[in-house]
């Protein structure tokens, strides 16, 4: 992966790590500190912050990686101090199930829930290789064919954080919507990184379904398209190297969307799905 980095960032010892970290209080209870590193039109990333209730549930339960977890998205985040409260509901010996709420702090300093999430986790690496798909890799041109937000001829309004800390190449066939001219098929597809080199593992997966723009875009809607419910399949550990992105909408009714999205390793293989509820801005 060629990202511009003379010095690779390694897992557990990136930006990424750092900014999704989690402090023990007590027992199932985490301090965490949301970056404004990873804003998009002046909104925290939703992926960021499912990794953030991911690295809480990974300390939280006996198996570290996440097999599937959803989320619902209740109010705002904001960059700043938070606090995670997980549970435990069961615990087996190949799947463990626990929830997650992150809050922060109003003006008068009572706790707003933000985002509730449930999730199962196990080990990966104990999954059988038996593997049978009709799943197809998405084509995306080759890297140097394609296009990163440092390309696009005029800035998204509001802040553009996250993309400093991503490694983004998308597909030239998606990229209608920022020469003003949208396809309309609500489809979104890119080589897909973290600037700092990383390799991607189960955690960063949880943000990557959520990083591209939104295909909203492609359908010629502008302007913050928000989260309403994540739901995301890790479905193997990925491979080092570049993975490829793919996300759809084929329907969009009453003023919300979804986005299915797909991701790809090195290795062919797909490592991860999700689906996406989203509210489209209004008067759209």
């Amino acid at each position: 992966m060629t990202q511009g980095t003379s010095a690779q960032a390694t897992i557990g010892d990136s930006e990424f790590d750092r900014d999704t970290a989690v402090t023990l209080r007590e027992p199932g209870v985490y301090d965490a500190e949301l970056s404004a590193g990873w804003t998009i039109i002046n909104a925290v990333n939703g992926g960021y912050l499912l990794a953030v209730l991911g690295r809480a549930l990974g300390e939280a339960l006996p198996h570290s990686d996440p097999f599937t977890i959803s989320a619902h998205y209740l109010t705002a985040s904001q960059p700043g101090p938070a606090v995670i409260r997980t549970e435990t509901i069961r615990s087996g010996r190949t799947l463990s199930t626990g929830q997650a709420s992150l809050f922060q702090y109003d003006e008068e300093g009572r706790e707003v829930e933000r985002i509730r999430a449930i999730a199962s986790y196990g080990d990966l690496d104990a999954l059988p290789d038996d593997v049978r798909t009709t799943a197809a890799q998405p084509t995306i041109p080759p890297v140097d064919q394609c296009f990163g937000p440092q390309d696009a001829p005029t800035p998204i309004k509001g802040s553009t954080a996250i993309t400093d800390r991503l490694w983004l190449k998308l597909d030239p066939a998606t990229l209608g919507w920022a020469l003003g001219a949208p396809s309309g098929k609500g489809e979104m597809r890119s080589w897909f990184g973290l600037a700092d080199g990383r390799d991607a593992d189960p955690l960063s997966l949880l943000l990557a379904v959520d990083a591209l723009p939104p295909t909203a875009f492609e359908l010629g809607i502008q302007g913050w398209v928000p989260t309403v419910e994540l739901t995301v399949h890790i479905r193997c550990r990925p491979a080092p190297g570049p993975l490829r992105v793919a996300i759809s909408t084929r329907n969009l009714a009453g003023g919300f969307l979804e986005e299915d999205a797909e991701i790809w390793d090195s290795a062919d293989r797909l490592v991860a799905q999700s689906r996406q509820l989203a509210r489209t801005p209004l008067g759209r």
